[in-house]
């Protein structure tokens, strides 16, 4: 079996939060969704599970974090050029997201981006030029040369 990530993310509206996802370019896998939550498909390898709060709730002891005025993980998603780290960007605020939460990374070899979903996750699409970022990090790793 192909390792996979599942990323379970909890909601104020399944629908809203449906639509959103999906005009982000996720596919709703239908065999695994309900009024509770949606399979959500960015790729062969990654989907987003989403998940009422009331239904989140019931996979974990500990309260459920408030997205909207607390980060307790970022979401990097990597996309084939700095063109379609863009467009997810775009369609994000497009869909009731917000664009751009902090300011955009462009470090020749990487180009990345920020976005909220209307829950509060922070997404982070980014673009990596593999070729260039080697010769990058030819004289040691990129921290070190700030």
């Amino acid at each position: 079996m192909t390792q996979m990530i599942f990323v379970n993310l909890p909601v104020s509206d399944v629908a809203k939060s449906t639509a959103f996802y999906e005009a982000i370019g996720c596919t709703k896998d239908p065999r695994f969704s309900n009024e509770m939550a949606s399979s959500m498909q960015l790729s062969d390898t990654i989907v987003f599970m989403i998940l009422s709060k009331d239904f989140f709730q019931t996979f974990t002891p500990k309260a459920i974090a408030d997205s909207s005025a607390t980060t307790e993980v970022l979401i990097c998603i990597s996309r084939d050029s700095r063109e379609a780290v863009d467009a997810i960007v775009e369609k994000a605020a497009a869909a009731g997201g917000k664009a751009d939460i902090r300011e955009k990374q462009d470090m020749g070899f990487m180009y990345g981006r920020s976005f909220e979903d209307p829950d509060g996750h922070i997404f982070e699409p980014m673009f990596m030029d593999m070729e260039a970022a080697m010769s990058a990090f030819a004289d040691g790793p990129a921290h070190e040369q700030a």
